[in-house]
Parts: C-alpha cells; structure tokens; sequence
C-alpha cells in the first residue's frame, strides 16, 4: 500500500526521533544551512532592496580586456575609474614581456613554499629593489596584500601588545590586529594629538607598541602627517607602520611614497608595508624595513612559512614595473596633474569631495547608499564606469562614489566625466 503524500519515510521518522531525544542533534536550521547564514541573509535583503527600487548589480562586471583609463564591458567603451592601474603599467609591453620570459624560465608557480624549495632568483631580485627604493636594509614579498598585513601583524604582536591604529584603516591591519590578540585602541581619522593622548596614557601598560597608518587612504584619498607621527613614535618608544598600497606609485617626484613626498628618511619608519597590485601591475604585497624584521617574518609569518611563494610571472611583472616607474617619472606627475584636475573640477562643480588631497582618489560624497547607486547606474548608462562604495563598507551618511585616477586619463575624460557627474547629481 503506498504512503501517503505528508507521511515521511520510516527512517526519516527515525531519524526525527533520535533528534529529539538527543540534546546534541538538537540544532537550529541556521545554524547548519548557509542558506540561512547571517551574512547571506543581510546580502539576499540588500539585493532584493536594490532590485525592488530598479538599481542593477553594479559588481563582478567582466571587462572584456585590459582595464586602465578606458575599458570594454561587453562591447561597449567606458572611461574607467575603476582601476587600480595609477600608472597605466598594466598591459605595458615591458611588463608583460618580462612576465612571459619568467614563465618560459620557471613556469607558472614555483610549486612549494619559498622556505622549503620555492625560491627563485626573481624573488629576491624585486625585493632587493624594493628595499632599495625604500632606503631600508630588505625586503620581504608575500603573495596578497590584504594577507601581509594579516600574517606581518598577526605573527608580530600578542597578548602583552598594544595596537593603535588610525579610524579609517583597512580591514587587513584590523584582521591583522584580531589575530595577533594584542589590545586594539583607535584614534581619530588623522587626530595626531588624539594619538599621542593615548601612546600618552597606555605605553607604560604594554611592552611592544604598534601605531598603524595608511599613506593615501583608499576611501577617502587623504594622507597623515608622517613626520608628526615619526617623532611621536620615537618619544614614545613605539614601531610605526605605514601602509602604502595606495600611495607607492602615487606620492613623491618619482613615485617613491609618502616617504619622498615628506623627505623622510626610509629608516624612520618600522615597517613599510605596500602592494604589488596597483601601480606595480602584478598581484602580491611587501614589508620593507631592517633586516631583523624581515628575517624574523621569513621564518615566523604564517602567510610567507606556510604560503607556496609569489609566481614567477607576477614578480618579474612587478619588478618590471617598478623599473619603469623610477625610469619614467613623467607618469607619475602626470598621475598627479590630473587627480588634481579631477579634484579641482568637482570641488567647483559643487561636488562633496570630504578630504581627498587629489592623490589618484577622489571620493564624490552622495550621503545616501541609494544615492550612490543610483548615480553609478546613471553615469554607466552613460559610458563612465565608477563603483559605489555603500554602507557598511563607509557610514551610511559618507557613502560615495570613488574614482580611482590613472596617468593615462586624458584631459577632455577628466572634463566630460564631472559634466555628467554634476548633471546627474542633480536629476537625482
């Protein structure tokens, strides 16, 4: 005789009841479901809000090739500032040139970790030059930015520590200080007397202190005093890391960072963090410091030890790059000509640009998440592709779109761009 319809199998009768009598299999559904995992939920509310108000899906688009000042996404031409190509090096023949010799010399990857039997000669030749161009003793290469802040700072520091960091900065140093399990104090975006407050009151307490700042910072395109947080760091007996992933390539007559910008001496920062990934055209990040600290992350940091080593193609591309930068510093003043026209024309087109200093970001304040959507679809539609940066990436009153500026955008781009960004802005 068949069962009916509503009646489950006889195992999964079973099974139900063994459950109910078994205070260990009694879960939650969300518990055991990604389909009900928290971030997925707030994720399927935010599409589903987006959708119900006519916004597209403006993340993953495909370019159809390189993406520098102008893209392809599906046929059609877009002026792009969604890149991190400052220097127009990606898609640079040089720089490819030298990634397809490395792959005919050592192939795709070096297929094990650099500690064991990774090692290539490429390897400490772009480190060599990266410390060089830093005026430290060395240099150590990872194989993501985001994991060399993690593994630098989480292998660095512990429990007995303090890490002070400025307001705004990036999730990989907070991720960094979260693995470490040393104390965490944040102080004002910038506020270099909010920071002495605390070096002030806290050093005593702890044995090893960390200050953490970015040289540009990538949502708003403002940079920190450096020479006011050199000498609070030596008063106060504290290392002093700069995060430079937005700033190597950008600030400084030839791009060499903050540390040229300000005439700071390479040596008077503890650790210079940078990546390889935007103005050096390849994929991967880099601490530059003394040679005490790069052997100690040699042989201690989880994501260099236990990490098969950078491939072979993305540093020669890097290495390649960074050549060309020092060789060609007509790029960067020309990156830096124009973040300042760009700049200088949506501050007078009445455009909210918060702090940006016209280092290659400029943010354009809309306060509003949906705002900010509904502007980048707007200026898409009209050929210009720009993200926005929504809550809770930013507070839902700074929500804004960034535009990323590169040395290969022209005049009439910069121009025609904040036209229809001020147009739209006010059919909003």
């Amino acid at each position: 005789m068949r069962r009916a319809a509503h009646s489950p199998p006889a195992a999964w009768t079973e099974a139900a009841v063994r459950e109910a009598d078994d205070p260990a299999l009694r879960v939650p559904e969300a518990h055991w479901r990604w389909s009900l995992h928290p971030a997925y939920q707030q994720l399927r509310i935010m599409r589903e809000g987006a959708a119900s108000l006519g916004l597209a899906n403006p993340y993953f688009r495909a370019h159809d090739g390189i993406a520098a000042a102008a893209t392809s996404i599906e046929g059609r031409e877009y002026i792009n500032y969604s890149s991190y190509n400052y220097l127009g090096l990606n898609g640079d023949a040089r720089v490819a040139a030298a990634a397809k010799a490395a792959i005919d010399l050592y192939g795709t990857s070096v297929s094990a970790s650099r500690v064991v039997s990774g090692e290539r000669p490429v390897h400490r030749a772009l480190e060599t030059r990266l410390a060089a161009a830093y005026g430290v003793e060395d240099c150590v290469t990872f194989v993501s930015g985001h994991a060399t802040n993690v593994t630098a700072i989480g292998s660095l520091f512990g429990a007995k520590d303090l890490i002070v960091h400025d307001a705004l900065i990036h999730n990989s140093v907070m991720r960094g200080i979260a693995l470490s399990g040393a104390q965490r104090r944040a102080f004002p975006h910038n506020d270099t007397g909010a920071l002495e407050d605390i070096l002030r009151r806290e050093r005593s307490n702890f044995e090893r202190v960390l200050v953490v700042i970015e040289g540009v910072y990538s949502m708003d395109g403002d940079f920190a005093d450096l020479p006011a947080l050199v000498d609070i760091k030596r008063r106060y007996r504290a290392f002093l890391m700069v995060d430079e992933a937005h700033s190597f390539g950008v600030m400084g007559r030839r791009g060499l960072g903050c540390r040229e910008h300000f005439g700071v001496d390479g040596s008077a920062v503890d650790l210079w963090m940078g990546t390889l990934s935007k103005s050096l055209a390849a994929c991967g990040g880099f601490i530059a410091g003394e040679s005490a600290l790069i052997d100690t992350l040699k042989f201690s940091a989880p994501g260099f030890v236990y990490s098969v080593g950078m491939s072979p193609p993305l540093a020669a591309a890097a290495l390649a790059a960074l050549e060309c930068m020092l060789e060609e510093p007509e790029r960067i003043a020309r990156l830096q000509e124009r973040g300042r026209e760009l700049l200088a024309r949506m501050r007078g087109a009445g455009i909210d640009t918060g702090t940006s200093a016209g280092y290659a970001i400029v943010p354009a304040i809309t306060g509003s998440s949906i705002r900010a959507a509904r502007l980048a679809q707007a200026l898409f539609q009209r050929g210009i592709n720009v993200q926005p940066i929504v809550y809770p990436a930013v507070p839902e009153n700074g929500a804004r779109l960034r535009f990323f500026v590169s040395s290969e955008h022209t005049e009439e781009q910069i121009r025609s761009t904040v036209v229809a960004l001020s147009e739209e802005l006010e059919a909003l």
